[in-house]
């Protein structure tokens, strides 16, 4: 493990002793950079409301520690395996977008996501080549539109 995913375990346990979490993480290296697993008794804490309170762990971490990780990798803070079902779920979601999309030849507009989530889709359709996919809005209104190359 390298030095900055060790200082972001040491990080985040003394956030979690400070608040008196039953919760630990433990770092491991990932392709990605950094994942700090994360399990104990107040893990459902963290994944409420969508999973925004370990959305903003995830934030403080690559704030106080992101710029010492090599550039393209990040802190990725999961709890209960969350991440890895809800890129599952994208996945899926894409997949169906693109069923839809091929059937009625008209646009998929998916609701507001969040950056790393619309990632996630984009990455997913990039290799279908009768398929593009575009962000449109702004700020936390923005949405993934997938829709056929040449209609």
């Amino acid at each position: 493990m390298n030095e900055t995913c060790a200082s972001a375990e040491q990080l985040i346990n003394s956030i979690f002793d400070g608040m008196k979490l039953e919760l630990r993480a433990e770092a491991n290296d990932s392709d990605n950079g950094c994942l700090l697993a994360i399990n104990g008794d107040d893990s459902e804490l963290l994944l409420a409301q969508g999973g925004e309170l370990l959305d903003a762990l995830q934030q403080i971490m690559n704030q106080a520690l992101g710029r010492q990780l090599p550039k393209g990798q990040r802190i990725i803070c999961d709890a209960n395996d969350y991440r890895a079902a809800r890129e599952a779920e994208l996945r899926a979601m894409a997949y169906h977008a693109a069923r839809q999309v091929r059937a009625t030849s008209s646009a998929f507009v998916f609701g507001p996501m969040e950056g790393s989530e619309r990632r996630i889709i984009h990455l997913t359709l990039a290799e279908e080549p009768d398929l593009q996919t575009e962000s449109i809005g702004d700020g936390n209104a923005r949405r993934l539109r997938v829709s056929l190359v040449n209609p």
